[in-house]
C-alpha cells in the first residue's frame, strides 16, 4: 500500500465512524426475537446463559469458542461449555416456536420444502458421529458429520427449519462411544430419507407448502420417491446421470410383423441426453444478474425409470437442466460423484417429478415452475453461507436472502 494511500484510508476510516446509538434499536429487536427462544428453554440455568452466549456470539472476538466467550462475559469457562454442550436443555421447543415464526413470516401456499444432507468435515475420529463418508465440501470420501436439514423457500425468503443428525450405523451399536460423546439413549440408527419423512410428518401440515425437493442424495431411493407419493407430496427430486429410464414419449421402435411389439429401450439419462436433439432445449430466464438475464436450458420428458429387481417404476417426469461450464454460478454443490455429468459446453443435473398422486393424474407443471422449484432447493446452501458467514451453526434457522427467487 502507498503512503499516499495509506493516509486516504485513515481519512476515509475517520469519516466512516458510526455512533452506538444507531444499533439501539437493532439490539432491542434481537431481544424482543430471544424471548420465545429463552421461554421455551426448560431450565431456569439454561434461560440465563441464553443472553450470555448470544452476547459472545454478536461480539468483536475474532474467535467464538467457548472459552473466549467466558471470559468476555466473565463467567467460568464451564457455565458456556455445559450450555452448549452437555446441559440437559431440549432444542425441540426452540423449533417449535422457530416454525411458528418462519410461517408466520415467509408462508405461502405453494412454498418449497427442501431437504439437504451437507456435510461437516472434521480432522479427528472423537466427535460424535464423524466417519469416513461422501463429503460434498470436499466433493470426496473424508472423514466427516453428516447433518440432514430441513428449509423452506417462498417468494419473501427462505429459511431452515429443522435437522437431524445422521448417526451411522457403526456408531449407533457401538455403546462405549455414544456414552462418551453423549448420544441420547432414544437416538438410534436411521436413513437419511427416513430422517426426511420425520420432519415432514412433524412439520408438515403445519408449514404451507407445494413442493418437496431435494438432491440426488434422497432422489436416487426409489422407495423415498414412493413415500412422498403416498403422502400426496409433489416432489422434484435429483438423481444420479447413470439411473435407468425409459422415454414414453419416444416413437415406438419399428414392428417387424412377428411377436410382442417391441418397447422403448432403456438408457441411462445421460445415453438418453445425449441423443436429443439440438433444438430439443427450451431457454428460460431465471433472473436479472449484474450483467443481464440469467438463463437456463431445459427439456422435460415422461418417463418410467427401473425399481429394485428390475421392476419397473411408476410413470414421472424427468427434468434436465443444464448451464454453460463458462457460467461462474452453479445449480447446486456435487452431492455425490455421480450427481452430474457434463460435455464440452453445458453441465447437467437430472430431477424427477410425479405424475400421479393417490391415483388421479396431476396437471403438467410448466419448465418455469420446476426452474423456480429446482432454485428453491439451491437457497438452502445460501442459508448455510449466510449463518457460516454470521458465526452462527447451520442448525440456528436464521433467515437469509435468496435474491431472484421466480
Amino acid at each position: 500500500m502507498t503512503p499516499l494511500w495509506a493516509q486516504r484510508q485513515d481519512e476515509l476510516l475517520s469519516d466512516g465512524l458510526v455512533s452506538p446509538d444507531v444499533f439501539n434499536h437493532m439490539v432491542d429487536r434481537l431481544c424482543d426475537f430471544v424471548v420465545p427462544y429463552q421461554h421455551a428453554l426448560e431450565t431456569e440455568a439454561s434461560q440465563r446463559h441464553v443472553h450470555l452466549y448470544l452476547a459472545g456470539l454478536l461480539s468483536h472476538l475474532d474467535r467464538k469458542n467457548a472459552e473466549k466467550i467466558a471470559a468476555l462475559v466473565d463467567v467460568e469457562r464451564l457455565v458456556i461449555q455445559q450450555f452448549i454442550g452437555t446441559a440437559p436443555w431440549d432444542h425441540r421447543p426452540s423449533i417449535t416456536v422457530l416454525v411458528g415464526q418462519v410461517v408466520d413470516q415467509l408462508g405461502e401456499p405453494d412454498g418449497v420444502i427442501a431437504f439437504d444432507p451437507s456435510s461437516i468435515p472434521k480432522r479427528g475420529t472423537h466427535s460424535v458421529g464423524v466417519t469416513r463418508q461422501w463429503c460434498g465440501h470436499r466433493g470426496k470420501d473424508d472423514t466427516c458429520q453428516v447433518g440432514v436439514y430441513m428449509g423452506y423457500v417462498t417468494r419473501r425468503n427462505h429459511a431452515l427449519l429443522d435437522f437431524r443428525f445422521s448417526l451411522p450405523e457403526d456408531w449407533a451399536r457401538d455403546e462405549q462411544r455414544r456414552h462418551e460423546c453423549h448420544v441420547p439413549e432414544d437416538v438410534s440408527y436411521c436413513t437419511r430419507h427416513e430422517q426426511c419423512l420425520e420432519m415432514l410428518d412433524l412439520w408438515g401440515e403445519q408449514v404451507p407448502h407445494g413442493w418437496v425437493t431435494g438432491d440426488d442424495a434422497l432422489g436416487r431411493h426409489t422407495r423415498f420417491r414412493g413415500e412422498l407419493r403416498e403422502r400426496g407430496e409433489c416432489y422434484v427430486l435429483g438423481v444420479p446421470c447413470t439411473t435407468t429410464m425409459r422415454d414414453l414419449e419416444a416413437p415406438l421402435p419399428a414392428y417387424q410383423g412377428r411377436g410382442r411389439r417391441p418397447k422403448p429401450p432403456w438408457p441411462s439419462v445421460t445415453a438418453w441426453r445425449q441423443a436429443l436433439a439440438v433444438d430439443a432445449w427450451t431457454r428460460l430466464t431465471v433472473r436479472d444478474g449484474e450483467k443481464g438475464p440469467v438463463g437456463i436450458e431445459m427439456i422435460k420428458r415422461r418417463v418410467q425409470t427401473r425399481l429394485e429387481r428390475k421392476r419397473t417404476g411408476p410413470e414421472e417426469w424427468l427434468v434436465v437442466p443444464r448451464r454453460p461450464l463458462a457460467d461462474d454460478s452453479t445449480l447446486e454443490p456435487q452431492a455425490s460423484r455421480d450427481a452430474t455429468d457434463q460435455d464440452a459446453g453445458y453441465r447437467y443435473h437430472y430431477y424427477l417429478t410425479p405424475t400421479q398422486l393417490s391415483e388421479s393424474e396431476l396437471v403438467e407443471p410448466s419448465l418455469a415452475e420446476l426452474a423456480r422449484v429446482i432454485k428453491a432447493g439451491l437457497c438452502i446452501e445460501g442459508s448455510f453461507k449466510r449463518g457460516k458467514g454470521g458465526h452462527c451453526s447451520k442448525d440456528t434457522g436464521l433467515l437469509s436472502s435468496c435474491p431472484g427467487l421466480m
